[in-house]
């Protein structure tokens, strides 16, 4: 297995940056484990086989988002391409930046990236991303710490989702309502 080269240990979990000062890190494969519930299937088709082809000439050139697990190793929050393109390209390990964040910051952070970065993405995939993000929304605004974004308060859920995924609400709604027609 190829090592791409390591200028330092990844950071323990518990000394993770929350976002201010965050520096990439070269975490083993190993390590990295798939998010709880992700809606987006990994396949291996003619777009990965040329992500694998790219790893292998450039290596990853975007690091993967991660946040540390309580029982060890860490969660892929946005990265699960990269991560299979690195094990098949044969890599042991890959840059990530290791971020201490909620599960609805989390699962936001996981929407949003997957949403803008993927080309393909089936219905029921998107249906189910975007239910998860409105949630995950809807919880963070019940909570009183000041999580939601100063810029989206008075804003219902629903219309925030849209407008981070650049989509219209009536759009939102129809790709959730989805998800009582897909089997989970």
């Amino acid at each position: 297995m190829q090592t791409a080269p390591t200028p330092k240990e990844p950071e323990k979990p518990k000394d993770a940056p929350r976002r201010g000062k965050e520096q990439i890190v070269y975490i083993k494969l190993n390590e990295l484990h798939a998010f709880k519930n992700h809606p987006f299937e990994v396949r291996d088709d003619e777009e990965m086989r040329a992500m694998v082809s790219s790893v292998k000439d450039k290596g990853v050139t975007q690091p993967a988002i991660v946040r540390p697990r309580e029982d060890g190793g860490y969660e892929i929050v946005s990265g699960h391409r990269r991560q299979k393109a690195s094990e098949l390209a044969g890599y042991a390990d890959m840059p990530c930046i290791v971020r201490n964040l909620t599960d609805d910051e989390a699962i936001t952070q996981m929407v949003e990236d997957n949403l803008n970065q993927r080309e393909e993405i089936l219905p029921s995939e998107r249906a189910k991303a975007l239910k998860m993000q409105l949630e995950a929304i809807k919880h963070q605004g019940s909570r009183t710490s000041g999580q939601i974004d100063p810029k989206d308060a008075g804003k219902r859920s629903n219309e925030i989702v849209a407008e981070r995924n650049k989509m219209a609400v009536k759009q939102v709604q129809r790709y959730i309502r989805l998800n009582e027609l897909v089997p989970t």
